[in-house]
């Protein structure tokens, strides 16, 4: 299964059956019995209900953060209460029609483990309780070190130039292990520059995607690797019907790390012979200052449906 991550930069990838049962034989009986057998503490009992600490509440078995002390109120209910979630994407949501009647159900969305239920009956903004087992949950002082499973992913950018920022945008947004994929103007001497002034070709700025991605699922030269399939690095100031400086072909680097695998790949290519006789002329310079596209530029071909010339490069 491809990795999934949330906005707020987590690995939701779902857990396989067996690692959830290895981390759920560490449970105290009370904590599996909730969270494996859909339990319920008994009100008023739990040790989070009464708690006041600013912090973070973590499933108990997987480590993912489900709610926050900013968001927890108290309903009198006998349950520890949130008007809302950490992250929506890390609570999963469905039906529950145990007891005679319907309620919905919350669970944790990387294990599946069973936090609770929530009501329509909470406080503003969002009028929802989410009334949950202490049972369920592990909490984390805000000033307390959290485990690598309760922390974001620890993420490296990258930023490419080739043509048209809306087709790599969206294939990098398909790749594994790529949390975010932004169109943008890079390496140009204008600040917050407009489409409008990059179209004119005289601020110097290209076209660019800035590439947030998790190495542990996809490696710097796998985005090269892609980059390279997407367009035609062959191609100067221009891409296809494109023609100006801001659709050139460029690479951008963050580090010595990444500039030494742009270029060792460059080289690679150029022996290779895939390209015949043309010479690439792709760009490596040190990465300046990202600006970031308007809002109508992101996520354009998902949100249009138009095609692209861009080659799907997984």
């Amino acid at each position: 299964m491809p990795p999934r991550y949330s906005k707020s930069g987590y690995d939701i990838t779902p857990l396989a059956r067996d690692e959830v049962a290895r981390l759920a034989a560490k449970l105290d009986p009370e904590s599996y019995r909730v969270t494996q057998k859909s339990g319920t503490e008994p009100p008023f009992c739990g040790n989070l209900l009464d708690n006041k600490k600013a912090g973070v509440y973590c499933c108990i078995v997987c480590g993912l953060p489900l709610f926050s002390s900013e968001h927890k109120f108290h309903s009198g209910t006998g349950w520890p209460s949130f008007f809302r979630e950490f992250d929506p994407q890390h609570v999963a949501r469905k039906a529950d029609r145990s007891h005679g009647m319907v309620r919905t159900e919350i669970a944790c969305i990387r294990c599946g483990a069973h936090l609770g239920h929530v009501f329509d009956d909470g406080p503003p903004p969002t009028g929802e309780r989410h009334c949950l087992n202490s049972a369920a949950l592990r909490f984390y002082d805000e000033k307390a070190e959290r485990p690598p499973q309760s922390i974001p992913v620890q993420t490296e950018t990258a930023y490419f130039a080739g043509g048209c920022f809306w087709g790599l945008e969206y294939y990098f947004q398909q790749g594994p292990g790529v949390l975010d994929a932004v169109s943008g103007y890079m390496q140009g001497e204008v600040e917050r520059p407009t489409y409008k002034q990059v179209c004119t070709d005289t601020t110097g700025h290209a076209e660019t995607v800035k590439v947030v991605f998790d190495p542990r699922h996809i490696t710097y030269r796998r985005l090269l690797q892609a980059f390279f399939d997407m367009h035609d690095p062959t191609q100067l100031n221009r891409q296809g019907p494109d023609v100006g400086r801001q659709y050139r072909s460029g690479i951008w680097y963050t580090s010595d790390a990444q500039r030494e695998a742009a270029e060792a790949y460059v080289r690679e290519l150029s022996a290779s012979g895939r390209f015949g006789r043309k010479a690439i002329v792709t760009q490596i310079e040190p990465a300046k200052t990202f600006w970031p596209a308007e809002d109508y530029h992101q996520d354009y071909i998902e949100k249009t449906g138009r095609a692209c010339h861009v080659r799907n490069p997984w």
